[in-house]
């Protein structure tokens, strides 16, 4: 697949040499292109990190896999009550893709993630099937709209624990 770019290319060098992204970094990020993703990254940040009442919603910043660009988009997350991770649904509405914000940090998993008001480096990394199990319900309980989106494709769903590293 070729892919043109702006930015310069990230390898696996300039990959382990980036470490964490850094905050200061996340305020030059891209916002997700998606209509509906842009709108509720704007109402997170006009809310102070609540734009929607009884739902946990976070900014996730991660490195573009090929072009090396900050990208930002918005997610509902669930705390694992045995470690306190976040946890992510990568479900993409129930498409037959993963999105964009699950193969980029799948390539590199240190990410930004702003909580509310607070915004700190974290580390991703994919649940194993014994996690997933655990967690599946509470994913469910928080968003019901998960199950929907589980039966809509053939594709696993997959959840990604974020933790903090600072």
């Amino acid at each position: 697949m070729t892919t043109t770019s702006r930015a310069t290319p990230v390898t696996p060098a300039t990959r382990a040499n980036a470490g964490a992204i850094s905050a200061s970094a996340t305020a030059s990020a891209t916002d997700s292109p998606v209509p509906w993703v842009a709108e509720h990254i704007r109402r997170f940040e006009e809310s102070g990190g609540r734009p929607r009442p009884g739902v946990s919603d976070l900014l996730l910043t991660t490195r573009g896999r090929r072009s090396g660009v900050l990208r930002r988009t918005a997610l509902a997350y669930v705390r694992d009550p045995d470690s306190d991770a976040y946890v992510l649904t990568a479900s993409n509405g129930g498409a037959d893709r993963h999105p964009a914000w699950y193969l980029n940090l799948a390539a590199d998993p240190a990410v930004t993630l702003r909580v509310g008001a607070d915004t700190f480096p974290a580390l991703a990394r994919r649940a194993d099937p014994g996690e997933v199990a655990r967690l599946w319900p509470v994913v469910v309980a928080a968003m019901p709209s998960y199950a929907a989106y589980r039966e809509a494709t053939d594709r696993e769903i997959p959840l990604v624990l974020v933790t903090r590293t600072r």
